[in-house]
């Protein structure tokens, strides 16, 4: 098993998530996290994450009993093949951290951040040989969502992306690559554009916050769980494919894109949305919710298992 060792520098709910993948895969993982219950922490979101990944198959070599902890970034990193970086997004914490763990690397050692806010050019710039760092961003929570968008750039020494895919995909990943720096990457650009027109549609009237949210999973959300809009156009015109859709559908969509809205997140909007949340779910707390999520998308995920 290539680095049958990692590490995850952060053990918040990024951090302890990629920490019960990297044990199911059968590797172990050294944990470092400044808080002083980490240990507990991360302990207990493994147990609780661990059912999930047995249900997807992903547990048959791992253990969750394979995770220590380390009082600093450097010593967690001693040894480690892959380290996931999972800090707070300040650029000066990244900074510090790959000043910290730089010197004590192996030399083949891959280091990868989940970073969403920054950009890879910026975080570069803690590193004196950045060759071995790479953009891996994934999707919360990363042991239940496949997706990770993996990004390097000129100061990226060949093949680290593509190995850094592999490892990925070897604990059960789906990777894109990321071929050039935009704020957001890929799926954060997608859901922010959706996401900003269902806010225009709840602060013009067009529809309850939880109708806009039901138009999108019980909708187009499922046809995207299993392709993309693009992909889904194509086979939507039938045997004239994508450029007869584009042909037919050109003006409508322009006219469509036109009146979309610009939607801001200021006070008035958030008042809309806070209380748009709460007439959908009335006390319904973050925990049931973020249950029900999980379960949902855990079916989804072993019914679709066979089929990709």
């Amino acid at each position: 098993m290539k680095y049958a060792h990692t590490a995850c520098l952060g053990g918040g709910v990024i951090g302890a998530s990629w920490a019960a993948l990297f044990l199911a895969s059968g590797r172990s993982v050294t944990v470092y996290d400044p808080d002083p219950d980490i240990e507990w922490h991360v302990k207990s979101y493994i147990e609780r994450a661990w059912p999930t990944l047995t249900a997807l198959g992903l547990t048959t070599h791992g253990t969750p009993d394979a995770v220590s902890f380390a009082t600093t970034a450097a010593a967690a990193v001693e040894g480690a093949g892959f380290i996931q970086e999972n800090v707070p997004e300040r650029l000066a914490i990244k900074h510090a951290t790959f000043a910290e763990i730089e010197p004590v690397l192996q030399a083949d050692a891959i280091v990868a951040s989940s970073a969403s806010g920054l950009m890879l050019s910026q975080m570069q710039g803690g590193w004196k040989n950045p060759a071995r760092f790479v953009l891996g961003h994934p999707f919360n929570p990363p042991h239940l969502i496949p997706l990770v968008e993996v990004l390097g750039n000129d100061k990226t020494a060949d093949g680290i992306v593509d190995e850094a895919r592999a490892f990925y995909e070897s604990v059960g990943k789906i990777t894109i690559e990321v071929k050039k720096e935009r704020n957001g990457h890929v799926a954060n650009r997608l859901q922010a554009a959706l996401w900003r027109e269902a806010i225009s549609l709840v602060r013009d009237g067009v529809a309850t916050l939880e109708d806009v949210d039901k138009a999108v999973w019980a909708g187009p959300g499922l046809r995207w769980a299993a392709m993309g809009p693009t992909t889904l156009f194509h086979l939507g015109a039938g045997a004239g494919g994508l450029q007869a859709f584009c042909e037919h559908f050109a003006d409508t969509f322009h006219g469509w894109w036109d009146e979309l809205g610009h939607a801001k997140l200021d006070a008035d909007t958030i008042k809309i949305l806070v209380d748009g949340i709460a007439d959908a779910h009335g006390d319904a707390s973050q925990a049931d919710l973020s249950a029900a999520r999980d379960a949902l998308i855990l079916a989804m995920q072993q019914a679709t298992k066979s089929l990709r």
